[in-house]
C-alpha cells in the first residue's frame, strides 16, 4: 500500500500532524494560512481508509513517527518543521526526539501534557467506541461553545464555522474506532521521556487560560521545562481549537518563531 500525501503552498517545509479524528481536512484553515509560509506535508493518520496505510498495533505511537518519516522520504525532504496539533503533537514530540537530524524546528499546539489522562467517561468510550462513542460526539459541540463565543464572538461567524466543520464531518467522516485506538495510546506511552532527547529549537502554543476544555493548558506547558530551550506562546480568545478559529493568528506565531531560527535551513 502506498502512502496518501497532501502538500500546500511552497517554502521551507513543514510536516503537519493531525488531531485524535486522524483527518487532515479538519485542519483545512491552518493548512491554507501556514501554506503562505511554507510548503505543508500533512495526510490522514495510518488506519484511515484515506491514509493508504494500515496501523501495526505492535508499533503503538511509532505508526505515527514512522508516517512522518514515510512522508519526508516520499518526497525527499531532509530536514523539516515537524508540527503537531493536539494528540499530533504526541507524534511530533516522539520524532523530534528520535529523529533529530530531520527536525529542524518542533511546534506543539494545543497537545496533551505529559501527565495527561482521559477522564473516567472517556475511558469508557474508549473502550465501547461504537457503543458511547456517539455520546461523546453529541457531548463535544456543548464542552466546546465557550471557546467558540470567545473566539468568534458574532453569532453568524460562529454557526458558519460549525457549519464548515459538519461539512468535513460529511466528507472526511471520522472513525470512532480509530479515535478510540489513538486515546488508548494515551495511556499506555510515557511522553516525558522523549523530551530530553529534543534538540530541536521549540514552540509550545496554547490557548487562553480557561477556554482549552480539551487539553488542560497547565499540562501543555508542562512540556516548557521538560524540553531544552522551549518558548511559549498563547493565542488568546481561543482554547483547543485556536489553529482553525483564528488560522492566520496561528500561522503568524510558527511563521515568526521559524524565521527566528538562524539555523533552519530546510529544503526539499
Amino acid at each position: 500500500m502506498h502512502m496518501s500525501i497532501v502538500t500546500r503552498g511552497s517554502g521551507p517545509p513543514l510536516v503537519l500532524v493531525p488531531g485524535v479524528q486522524g483527518r487532515w481536512e479538519y485542519l483545512r484553515p491552518a493548512i491554507d494560512a501556514l501554506a503562505q509560509s511554507f510548503r505543508v506535508i500533512t495526510f490522514a493518520l495510518c488506519g484511515e481508509r484515506s491514509s493508504g496505510i494500515r496501523f501495526d498495533s505492535s508499533l503503538g505511537l511509532d505508526n505515527y513517527t514512522n508516517q512522518i518519516a514515510g512522508a519526508l522520504d516520499d518526497l525527499r525532504v531532509d530536514r523539516a518543521v515537524i508540527c503537531g496539533i493536539s494528540f499530533g503533537g504526541l507524534a511530533a514530540l516522539r520524532f523530534a526526539a528520535r529523529q533529530p537530524n530531520r527536525t529542524a524546528a518542533l511546534i506543539l499546539a494545543s497537545v496533551p501534557g505529559p501527565g495527561w489522562h482521559l477522564r473516567p467517561r472517556h475511558r469508557l468510550y474508549a473502550r465501547l467506541p461504537w457503543v458511547l462513542g456517539p455520546l461523546l460526539l453529541v457531548e463535544t459541540p456543548f464542552r466546546l461553545w465557550t471557546e467558540l463565543a470567545a473566539a468568534l464572538p458574532r453569532l453568524s461567524d460562529r454557526w458558519r464555522f460549525v457549519g464548515s466543520q459538519l461539512r468535513t464531518l460529511i466528507t472526511a467522516p471520522i472513525s470512532l474506532g480509530r479515535m478510540a485506538e489513538r486515546a488508548e495510546l494515551l495511556a499506555e506511552t510515557d511522553f516525558a521521556a522523549s523530551c530530553p532527547h529534543v534538540s530541536a529549537p521549540t514552540l509550545i502554543v496554547t490557548g487562553e487560560r480557561g477556554l482549552d476544555h480539551i487539553v488542560p493548558i497547565e499540562g501543555s506547558l508542562g512540556y516548557a521545562s521538560l524540553v531544552r530551550g522551549a518558548r511559549t506562546a498563547a493565542l488568546d480568545r481561543t482554547g483547543h481549537l485556536g489553529a482553525i478559529t483564528h488560522p492566520d493568528r496561528f500561522a503568524t506565531l510558527v511563521t515568526e518563531f521559524v524565521r527566528s531560527i538562524s539555523h533552519v535551513g530546510a529544503s526539499a
